[in-house]
């Protein structure tokens, strides 16, 4: 009788070990914070849209389409004009942080005439950034700026 329970037991039991000793390894990486992200390098102008059109290429931003933006630390950025320079300039270092749970830039200063200095997060990711804002160009209009890297 304690032959037929032996077999079963020690059946179960390395079982048991098998199952416990089998650990999925997790190699995955743990996701970059904003931070992270948008420290990663620089950035490019992609696209602009003003109320959902595309004003890409417009005159009037003509000189900030060339331009490089760099979050080089957690607090501290740069603007690079490039050959077309706006009047007045937004070219040189600004200050910036991330507001309302990591879901506004806010800037030292804004980055498109008649705009604020705070913007909404569209979307952060290891390749684009897209913010918003609301503009008081004549009407008020929200715009929308695609920057890549």
């Amino acid at each position: 009788m304690k032959k037929y329970i032996f077999t079963p037991l020690l059946s179960l039991t390395l079982v048991l070990f098998a199952l416990v000793s089998c650990d999925k390894d997790d190699d995955t990486p743990a996701p970059k914070t904003k931070t992270e992200l948008i420290t990663s390098g620089t950035w490019k102008f992609q696209s602009a849209s003003a109320g959902g059109v595309d004003i890409s290429t417009a005159p009037q931003i003509a000189c900030f389409v060339d331009n490089t933006i760099t979050f080089s630390s957690a607090t501290a950025g740069s603007i690079s004009e490039g050959a077309v320079i706006c009047a007045p300039t937004t070219a040189g270092p600004f200050t910036w942080n991330f507001a309302t749970g990591e879901t506004e830039l806010v800037l030292s200063g804004p980055l498109i005439p008649g705009g604020t200095n705070t913007f909404t997060i569209v979307s952060l990711n290891e390749t684009n950034l897209v913010v918003s804002q609301n503009v008081n160009f004549p009407p008020p209009t929200l715009i929308t700026i695609t920057f890549k890297h």
